[in-house]
C-alpha cells in the first residue's frame, strides 16, 4: 500500500472524499458535511491557509485559538528540527530531560509570583482534569476529605473529558453525558453584556462577586476549588468582563479556604494583552476588602501571594492552566502550575500521598522545545508591545464595522475582538462561515457572535482585508 505522503493529494475533491470515508471529525455532526463540505487544507504560511486547489483563507481564529506566530514559522521549525536530532521522546516518570526543565524554569520566572511547580499534560481538558484532581487530593492530604466539590461560572467551558464537563456549563457539550458526570454548581457570570442599563462593567462584576461570596459562605466546607476563565469566557461567545472580578475572586477564595483555578488555556500567552490574563487584576486599593474578615472560615488559605506588579497588580491563582498557544500552535502540550504549599502536601514517603496522574507523552521534548521557541519569540520581538499597536490599529479601522446597524456589543480585549449580529439567527453560524470562506476568511462564529482571534503576525494590510471583508459579510447577513 502506498502511504498518502508518498502519493500526495492534488485536488480538494480527492482529499474530501478520503477524509469523509475514514475520519470522524471533532465537534461535528458528520451528516452536516453533506451540505457544508469540509475545507481541505494543503499548507499554511503566516496568517494564511491554502487548500489543495490553491485558494487561500485568512486564519482569523488561529486554528481554534492555538496559532500565535503564523503557520510555518521559521524559528519554531528550526527549533523542532534541532530537537529531532537529539531526543524525540522519553517518559517523564523516573526520567527527565533538558527541554522540560528549561521550560519549567522559564515559566516559573514569567508566571505570577509563587507558581513554582509545573505538571504537564497533553491538552487543555487534561490540564483541567489535573487541576481538579490535584485540588481535591490536596484537601484529602491535609485532613479535609469532605472538600470534593467545585464551582464555575455560568456558561463556562473547561473541556470535554468527564471531569472537565462537570465544570463546563455549555448544554450542547454537557447534557449528552449528564448521566456520566457529577454536575457541579455555577455562579453568575460577570459578562459585561448582562449589566443592567446604566450599570458599569465594574459594578456589575462586583455584584456578581457578591453572589460568589454568598455561595462560598454557604458551601465552603464542601468546596475544593473555584475554576474560572480570566477576563474572557470563550465558548460563552467571547464574554468579556471587568478584571476587578479576578481580584475579588482571589480575596474571597482566600477568606473561605477554596482554591482558585485560573483556566488560561485560551486566554494565556499574550492573548488578552498581558502574557497571563491574571496580571490584569487591579491593585488591592481599588477593590473592596473581603466581607467577614475577622470571622473567616477555618479553612482560610494561609499567606496569599498577590501578583508581580508594584502595588499588588495581578493575582496569583492556586493553579494556572496553560495549553493552546503555549507551543505556538505546533504540538499538543498543557501545563498546570501551582504553589509550593500545594506541592509540599504531596511530598511524603507514602506513594498514596503522591499525585497519581500521568500521560504517556507528558513533557514531550519536541512539544517543550516548540514552547521554548515560542517564549523566545515573545522576548526577542517584544510581542506584547507590538500587539498593543496592532490592536489599536484594528480598532481604528474597524469603526464602520463596529457602528454597523446590525452590530451590537463590539468589544475588544488584547488580541480578541467580538460582536453580535442582529437579524435572522437560524443557521447563522454556518451561513457566516460559508460566506467567510467565499471572502478568503476563516471565521467560526459562536451562535450569532462573530469574533477575531488572529495570529499575532497579522499585518496592517491583512487586518484591513479582515475588517473590510467581514463588513461585507455582515451586510449580506443583515
Amino acid at each position: 500500500m502506498i502511504s498518502p505522503m508518498q502519493n500526495p493529494v492534488t485536488t480538494n475533491a480527492e482529499l474530501l472524499a478520503r477524509s469523509l470515508s475514514a475520519v470522524w471529525h471533532p465537534c461535528s455532526q458528520m451528516k452536516h458535511y453533506e451540505n457544508f463540505p469540509l475545507v481541505p487544507i494543503a499548507r499554511g504560511r503566516g496568517v494564511w491557509l491554502y487548500d489543495c486547489d490553491g485558494k487561500r483563507y485568512l486564519d482569523a481564529v488561529s486554528s481554534w485559538w492555538v496559532n500565535l506566530f503564523g503557520h510555518g514559522n521559521s524559528r519554531i521549525n528550526a527549533a523542532l528540527r534541532d530537537q529531532l536530532e537529539t531526543l524525540e521522546h522519553v517518559m517523564l516518570a523516573g526520567f527527565t530531560h533538558e527541554p522540560v526543565v528549561q521550560l519549567s524554569e522559564r515559566l516559573r520566572d514569567l508566571a505570577p509570583v509563587g507558581l513554582g511547580h509545573c505538571f504537564y499534560g497533553s491538552d487543555g481538558a487534561s490540564a483541567t482534569e489535573i487541576a481538579l484532581k490535584m485540588s481535591a487530593h490536596y484537601w484529602r492530604n491535609t485532613g479535609k476529605p469532605s472538600k470534593t466539590q467545585f464551582i464555575s461560572l455560568e456558561n463556562s467551558y473547561h473541556g470535554e473529558t468527564l471531569g472537565a464537563l462537570s465544570v463546563t456549563d455549555v448544554a450542547l457539550f454537557r447534557d449528552a453525558y449528564g448521566a456520566l458526570i457529577r454536575q457541579q454548581a455555577t455562579v453568575p457570570s460577570p459578562d459585561s453584556r448582562k449589566a443592567a442599563a446604566g450599570e458599569s462593567a465594574e459594578n456589575y462584576a462586583l455584584r456578581c462577586a457578591a453572589a460568589l461570596e454568598q455561595h462560598l459562605q454557604q458551601h465552603h466546607v464542601q468546596l475544593a476549588a473555584f475554576i474560572i476563565e480570566p477576563l474572557v469566557q470563550g465558548a460563552a461567545g467571547m464574554a468579556m468582563y471587568h478584571p476587578v472580578y479576578l481580584r475579588r475572586a482571589r480575596e474571597l477564595c482566600d477568606a473561605y479556604g477554596v482554591h482558585l483555578i485560573a483556566d488560561e488555556i485560551a486566554v494565556g500567552m499574550g492573548r488578552t494583552g498581558t502574557l497571563f490574563a491574571c496580571e490584569q487584576a487591579p491593585p488591592l486599593s481599588l477593590t473592596l476588602s473581603p466581607k467577614g474578615r475577622g470571622n473567616e472560615s477555618s479553612d482560610a488559605l494561609p499567606s496569599p501571594v498577590y501578583g508581580r506588579g508594584v502595588g499588588g497588580e495581578g493575582i496569583t491563582p492556586d493553579f494556572l492552566l496553560l495549553s493552546k498557544g503555549i507551543t505556538g500552535g505546533y504540538l499538543p502540550l498543557s501545563v498546570v502550575m501551582t504553589r509550593d504549599e500545594i506541592y509540599q502536601a504531596f511530598y511524603a514517603d507514602e506513594t498514596a500521598r503522591g499525585f497519581l496522574h500521568s500521560h504517556s507523552y507528558t513533557g514531550n521534548p519536541l512539544a517543550c522545545r516548540a514552547a521554548l521557541a515560542t517564549l523566545d519569540i515573545f522576548a526577542q520581538d517584544d510581542v506584547l508591545a507590538a500587539n498593543r499597536n496592532k490592536a489599536a490599529y484594528l480598532n481604528g479601522i474597524a469603526q464602520p464595522l463596529s457602528e454597523h446597524r446590525a452590530v451590537r456589543n463590539w468589544r475588544n480585549t488584547g488580541m480578541i475582538w467580538a460582536f453580535e449580529v442582529l437579524g435572522p439567527h437560524r443557521d447563522f453560524a454556518q451561513r457566516c462561515f460559508a460566506l467567510a470562506l467565499q471572502n478568503e476568511l476563516l471565521l467560526r462564529p459562536i451562535g450569532n457572535t462573530v469574533y477575531f482571534m488572529p495570529p499575532y503576525v497579522i499585518d496592517e494590510e491583512e487586518m484591513q482585508l479582515l475588517v473590510t471583508r467581514t463588513l461585507d459579510i455582515v451586510e449580506a447577513l443583515a
